[in-house]
């Protein structure tokens, strides 16, 4: 039986360097420089280290005049669009523009009078780039804290219609928008919200979502449910760790939805008494082994014989736990037997055979 695919909402296609966003393009991944960005050493070797483990697009911070600076340098020795993150001081936003940032990340109410935002808007008209709002409950207005109490989804949906008529008013829609929350129910709320209220592309997030562990629970509930419904062209899992977990985890939230895979997917039986094998030692093991792998690669790894034939049938590569050796399918056949010994051995060389003949494929289409 076929499953169900997602069917997305179709938004404005926008384009932030040479990735598009947004309309029929694929969901990209982003993450956020943590280095100082006036350290061009450090935040360079950071971008080119989240381009290999396949982040589309990379934020930088740019708090400074000396930052706008370094920033120029920075994008000079990367290859990914970086988007320029900046908060109240509008000369930033024209410098960082003028040194070539593919996209700027403002809030245009807090850029200052009508005057300094038209500044910003005809600057990025004229440079053809695009505008990401970014609204968050953490920063709201004052009046709209003190219309609503507290943040909720209506006031941050307030706040971000705000942000786009000032765009609006200047005739300029190429951008796009985030409404975060580190509340995911006040997350998934905004972001429905503001989806039947636009057509710009949607920036998901749950911000401020925490450590690598609590932080991809809480981002998988929250963006997950939108992702499902079709909501979203760009994302950010915002972890308190390094930024390449970011990426891991944004790759491994649309591998599981079916909507872009990249890697090794693993599949693995949680173990119990039947294994013939230490199957959680054995998972953990190829995970590392593996994790360097572009290629779409599947690999099931079961302990014992209640779902390893079935599972291993539809994967590119797997084992069914046995006793005193274990079966080895590749392509959904059986193909050999192994002891326990080179398990780890054996399965490593095949996904890496897998994935080698999958690159040549590509190569020669």
């Amino acid at each position: 039986m076929k499953e169900k695919a997602i069917v997305r909402k179709k938004t404005k296609k926008i384009w932030v360097g040479d990735v598009p966003i947004g309309g029929d393009a694929p969901i990209t991944i982003q993450s956020m420089t943590n280095t100082h960005t006036q350290d061009i050493n450090a935040t360079t070797t950071q971008i080119n280290a989240l381009a290999d483990a396949g982040a589309d697009i990379v934020r930088v911070s740019v708090p400074d005049m000396a930052s706008a600076e370094a920033f120029q340098k920075i994008k000079q020795n990367v290859n990914l669009p970086l988007v320029a993150d900046i908060h109240f001081d509008h000369k930033i936003a024209l410098k960082v523009i003028e040194n070539g940032a593919d996209c700027v990340r403002i809030n245009p109410g807090n850029i200052g009078s009508e005057q300094k935002i038209k500044e910003v808007i005809f600057s990025a008209k004229d440079k053809k780039i695009p505008i990401r709002i970014g609204v968050n409950a953490g920063s709201l207005e004052k009046d709209l804290q003190q219309k609503y109490g507290e943040p909720n989804s209506d006031a941050l949906v307030e706040s971000a219609l705000r942000h786009v008529d000032i765009l609006d008013k200047n005739n300029f829609d190429n951008f796009k928008l985030s409404i975060k929350s580190s509340d995911i129910f006040m997350a998934v709320e905004s972001y429905r919200k503001i989806s039947n209220q636009i057509v710009q592309p949607l920036h998901l997030g749950i911000t401020e979502s925490g450590s690598l562990k609590s932080g991809t629970v809480r981002s998988s509930i929250g963006l997950g449910m939108l992702l499902m419904e079709g909501i979203g062209d760009t994302l950010r899992i915002s972890l308190a760790s390094d930024p390449i977990d970011e990426i891991k985890v944004g790759w491994e939230m649309l591998k599981a939805l079916n909507i872009r895979s990249r890697g090794v997917k693993i599949i693995a039986c949680p173990s119990c008494s039947r294994q013939n094998f230490q199957v959680i030692n054995t998972v953990n093991k190829l995970e590392k082994k593996l994790s360097d792998i572009k290629e779409e690669v599947t690999l099931a790894v079961i302990g014992c014989y209640v779902n390893g034939p079935g599972e291993s049938k539809v994967a590119d590569v797997g084992v069914t736990g046995a006793s005193p050796k274990h079966l080895l399918y590749i392509n959904g056949k059986p193909a050999y037997k192994v002891e326990t010994s080179r398990l780890e051995e054996c399965l490593t060389k095949e996904v890496l055979k897998m994935a080698k003949q999958k690159s040549n494929t590509i190569l020669t289409k």
